[in-house]
């Protein structure tokens, strides 16, 4: 039976594109291109304030980039060495060579991306899409992750809201490509109201600059030939990530993540429910739960400073705690050490 999805723009193809107009980078940051087998990935480095902070990586959500981590980046700077990576096929991440824009496929970049660059463990953030990609990251490789910060994580949801479904129903074949031209004439700035209002407790919180950054962001993205491609084949991933079972179920592989794990839900957030945070809390061994109530889908970007206290608070006990245990270890092994304390004395022998 032929396949009904749209045809996909492979990497050397869409690499050898022109590009439509440049990144933004604000000040601090940079970018970088990192070329893996079969994978080629944009990272946006904002360098620690000192040397020696350990390294954290920052994943965006479904349509999202780096760029949604550059309000939280620079208030974390002290503590962590950040960078955001662009999932293959989205911000200036050109589309992976197999196609696979799974929740398993976006982990599997972000493993090798590590392993390639030797940075684990690391503080981990997800939003979204990133957040699952995430928590499957964390659960099967818990050596790569020290900490784990999801902002409103697409978990899987039985009773999925009214306002996520157009989001969902990207994943059907055939919807993408009538979508677009059902919008054909919707301009950049119309487009970014949406998403915005979609995504943001309250649009007004968006400042006229960050408003103008967003429609020129999409200018560039509507005219990479595989935008819509990504979009529709990442949002089945999401899809088909929720009707898996077993070990592979995300759910399961919440249950299984060791990391101390901070969870961030937004009262207003109209593509994951705020209903699922009390689950959630449930689901991560060691987890810690704040909400936000007037937050929606992107706290990062509509709080940051808070989003950015409450991962320092993580921090403070994560670290705390690993001076507890090595204290703790230490003595215990001081205690093995010293005279008297074998076993034949013990045993009296």
């Amino acid at each position: 039976m032929p396949s009904t999805d749209p045809p996909r723009v492979p990497a050397a193809i869409a690499a050898a594109t022109p590009k439509p107009g440049a990144v933004r980078v604000a000040e601090g940051e940079h970018l970088r291109s990192v070329t893996l087998p079969g994978l080629t990935l944009s990272v946006r480095a904002r360098p620690g304030a000192r040397e020696g902070l350990p390294p954290a990586l920052y994943v965006h959500g479904l349509g999202g980039s780096s760029q949604n981590w550059s309000a939280l980046m620079p208030l974390l700077e002290d503590v962590v060495d950040g960078e955001a990576v662009d999932l293959p096929g989205f911000g200036d991440s050109p589309p992976p060579d197999d196609g696979d824009y799974s929740v398993t496929g976006h982990a599997r970049a972000i493993i090798r991306h590590l392993d390639a660059q030797g940075r684990g463990p690391i503080h981990l953030f997800g939003n979204s899409l990133g957040g699952a990609v995430a928590t499957r990251v964390a659960a099967v490789r818990p050596d790569l992750v020290r900490t784990l910060t999801l902002v409103s994580p697409a978990l899987p949801e039985l009773r999925v809201q009214r306002t996520a479904l157009p989001t969902g129903l990207l994943a059907v074949p055939g919807v993408a490509p009538l979508f677009t031209r059902l919008t054909k004439e919707w301009t950049p700035e119309q487009r970014v109201r949406g998403v915005m209002a979609l995504c943001y407790g309250d649009p007004n919180r968006v400042t006229p600059e960050g408003f103008r950054a967003a429609v020129e962001e999409m200018e560039r993205r509507l005219r990479l030939p595989y935008f819509w491609d990504a979009m529709a084949r990442s949002a089945r991933g999401v899809v088909n990530a929720y009707t898996l079972g077993g070990q592979h179920g995300l759910w399961r592989q919440a249950e299984r993540v060791l990391a101390p794990t901070q969870l961030i839900y937004g009262g207003r957030d109209l593509l994951v429910s705020y209903r699922m945070a009390a689950r959630a809390a449930r689901a991560f061994r060691d987890s810690r739960l704040l909400t936000l109530p007037d937050a929606g889908h992107v706290a990062m970007m509509e709080y940051p400073l808070t989003v950015a206290t409450a991962f320092r608070e993580l921090l403070a006990d994560t670290e705390a705690l690993d001076k507890r245990r090595e204290g703790a270890a230490s003595a215990e092994g001081a205690a093995s050490d010293a005279p008297g304390t074998d076993d034949r004395t013990t045993l009296g022998s």
